[in-house]
């Protein structure tokens, strides 16, 4: 039976390539079925190992490496089609941009493919059932994942890494060795079981799987003590801000009039529930005005002078007017009792075609736009500045800027608070807000900083600097979470040397095993 299977083209490069990257998706949020990792790249290694052995043979018919191109395709095609179908979603709100949800689905998974595609189709040739064959196939797989994180704007989404988001533990050494060195050893450990089936004694094997076994246990031990070490650290700092975030819980529709902004404030302030007595710093989510710009709300200032007091400031996301170009940042502020702009941030990492439209010249001609509300791309933020709020030191995020690493490495150094705001509505109930939010358990521990989260229709939550969730609010449901937040400034991994250390070791080894099989 196997053997008819495995002497079935079809099969081998075709249908469990797409099969297995298919089912990839559930070893992530909201599933967390990691252990499919154990399986799914096992077979991946040794479907190109086969099929490296059998296109010398059987699949010579065609130029060989060509099948190694079409199983990576199948693979990555599979992975991001069930991984970020959730993307389509988004262009259900507008009539105009449902022609494009085919485009959604199938389009750009199959762009993204292509990485792994490439990847494949590279290393297919030089795999064998060896267990230094394991470190060249993790290595160039991370590599691959590193590239789509950084080329065309990039697109960090759904690392193998983030499958193991539920073991805040294991995740502490994501602060020592920073988050591409962690999806490389990831990748490493998801391989391995792939020893079972090779021709080596069994010595070889246990001693293998044990070396593998007590790495694991030894950086799960290290984030123990880690974890129990910041209980302790947290009991003895005085430094902290009492913030509230809300998450109200909006419908998300385009075209309010000035009575629908005006109750949108009213349930704000009533979920805020300020004390004007106690110095708080509200959290709200971005797009609450739903396409509105600051200066258009100011009409309402007066709501929020009679409800808030001098020892209150607000965060919320709101559009900003550039008077030169006549265009619109999507910008987060902070604003005190009299709806006085204290300090502001742009959005630096816009979502293509949501926030702007690549190729915009072309594209407008045939009546297409950015799926957000209005007609002209936002402008990209230029600056890369904190905000400064007493004794809090704010990096922000808005919306998916939280999947970038990059934010993290590139902050100032005296960052002590990390705030995101983000309107994850577009999405409704697919596993995209699920996605969306592991990735600030990451950014949190990353930097070893409190992460304060305030959505619409996401997950609201507080985070503490080890990534344990402290309050949260779930998607759909409106009111706010309120806490005592400590300001950790501490020292974070801030450059991705300690990746190409490892991977460039990956590759020695690879390289010094080979040339002495030659000899």
């Amino acid at each position: 039976m196997l053997n008819k299977f495995l002497n079935n083209r079809f099969y081998v490069l075709y249908l469990t390539p797409f099969i297995i990257g298919s089912l990839s998706t559930l070893s992530f949020q909201p599933f967390n079925l990691t252990i499919l990792n154990f399986i799914i790249l096992p077979i991946l290694f040794g479907l190109v190992v086969y099929i490296n052995k059998k296109s010398r043979t059987i699949y010579r018919k065609k130029p060989y490496k060509k099948n190694f191109f079409i199983s990576g395709l199948l693979f990555g095609f599979g992975f991001y089609l069930t991984g970020i179908s959730w993307i389509s979603h988004s262009l259900t709100f507008d009539d105009n941009f449902k022609i494009l949800i085919p485009f959604a689905i199938l389009f750009i998974p199959a762009f993204l493919s292509l990485f792994m595609a490439l990847t494949i189709f590279f290393i297919g040739p030089h795999l064998k059932f060896n267990f230094v064959s394991i470190f060249f196939f993790s290595g160039s797989i991370a590599f691959s994942d590193f590239l789509r994180a950084k080329l065309l704007s990039g697109f960090p989404w759904n690392l193998w890494a983030y499958s193991t988001s539920w073991s805040v533990e294991i995740l502490q050494i994501l602060n020592l060795i920073g988050l591409h060195s962690y999806n490389l050893l990831s990748i490493t450990i998801f391989t391995v079981p792939i020893i079972f089936f090779y021709k080596i004694n069994k010595i070889k094997k246990f001693i293998y799987l044990s070396f593998v076994c007590f790495l694991v246990l030894g950086i799960y031990i290290f984030g123990n003590y880690e974890i129990n070490k910041n209980k302790k650290f947290l009991e003895n700092l005085n430094k902290k801000i009492y913030v509230k975030i809300v998450s109200p819980n909006f419908k998300l529709e385009y075209g309010l009039d000035q009575k629908e902004i005006e109750d949108r404030f009213k349930r704000l302030i009533r979920y805020s529930n300020p004390d004007k007595d106690k110095k708080t710093l509200f959290i709200w989510p971005e797009g609450v005005f739903s396409g509105y710009t600051f200066d258009d709300v100011l009409i309402f200032k007066e709501i929020i002078s009679k409800n808030f007091s001098k020892k209150h400031l607000i965060i919320f996301g709101a559009n900003k007017l550039d008077i030169q170009s006549n265009q619109l940042y999507n910008s987060m502020f902070v604003v005190d009792k009299n709806f006085k702009i204290i300090q502001s941030y742009d959005k630096r990492k816009l979502v293509p075609f949501g926030e702007f439209l690549p190729f915009e010249n072309l594209l407008n001609k045939f009546g297409l736009k950015k799926i957000t509300e209005g007609h002209g791309s936002y402008l990209k933020g230029k600056k890369n500045k904190n905000l400064l709020i007493d004794q809090s030191n704010i990096l922000p995020l808005i919306c998916y800027e939280v999947i970038f690493t990059d934010f993290i490495q590139k902050s100032d150094a005296e960052t002590n608070l990390i705030i995101n705001i983000s309107e994850d509505g577009w999405f409704g109930k697919t596993i995209g807000p699920d996605q969306h939010f592991v990735k600030s358990i990451f950014r949190a521990v990353e930097n070893n900083t409190f992460f304060l989260r305030s959505t619409n229709k996401g997950i609201s939550a507080i985070i503490d600097n080890k990534g344990i969730i402290i309050k949260q609010l779930n998607r759909n449901e409106g009111g706010n979470i309120e806490f005592n937040v400590p300001l950790i400034k501490t020292k974070k991994n801030k450059n991705d040397l300690i990746f190409f250390i490892l991977l460039i070791t990956y590759l020695f080894i690879f390289l010094i095993y080979k040339k002495n099989a030659k000899q």
